[in-house]
């Protein structure tokens, strides 16, 4: 599951099974009653499930992982191979499918979007990320910035700083950003 997306209709037989086998009862001649669905159980324990695990988003999350090694192990030889073969302009976030994938570069790519949605770059000094278009900010719903003053279009994070200390400038960030961005 780590290394190939499985088919849904695989996922689904896999979950059938999961399910008769929870709910079968020690009699073969009688199919057991289903209290809850799936769906119901698959849900964490402090949402009111049992904590069973979505095979299809478990799925993807082993290959975003496999997708996370990729961004942060350029140099492995894994790393060199893919970035070769399939973006060697860009980054696991940036890449298209291209032509001719194998099927375990769609399998991994396939995680693409959860990867993107879910990583945050690191500040640091803030020299080499730029305030617009990247995910950078803490929230969930939004990392990007959203506001558009002309000046942001070719800043950087670390002009927003005190040049002396690691600390924000407050009066550059009022009069650029709207509220949003600043908390």
């Amino acid at each position: 599951m780590s290394v190939f997306l499985l088919p849904v209709k695989t996922v689904s037989h896999l979950e059938s099974l999961m399910s008769k086998y929870w709910w079968g009862s020690s009699n073969n001649r009688t199919k057991g009653v289903s209290w809850f669905s799936w769906r119901r159980l698959c849900r964490s324990k402090n949402s009111g499930g049992i904590g069973f695990r979505n095979l299809r988003d478990y799925n993807l999350s082993l290959l975003g992982k496999q997708g996370w090694r990729l961004l942060l192990y350029e140099d492995s030889l894994v790393g060199r191979i893919y970035k070769a073969r399939y973006f060697s302009n860009g980054n696991f976030l940036t890449v298209e499918i291209g032509p001719n994938p194998s099927f375990i570069w769609r399998s991994v790519f396939e995680s693409q979007r959860l990867v993107r949605d879910g990583a945050r770059r690191r500040i640091g000094s803030g020299v080499s990320t730029p305030v617009l278009n990247v995910h950078w900010l803490v929230s969930d719903v939004n990392p990007c910035v959203i506001s558009r003053h002309p000046v942001l279009a070719h800043s950087t994070v670390s002009q927003l700083m005190h040049i002396d200390r690691k600390q924000w400038d407050l009066e550059v960030l009022h009069d650029l950003f709207e509220a949003r961005d600043m908390s």
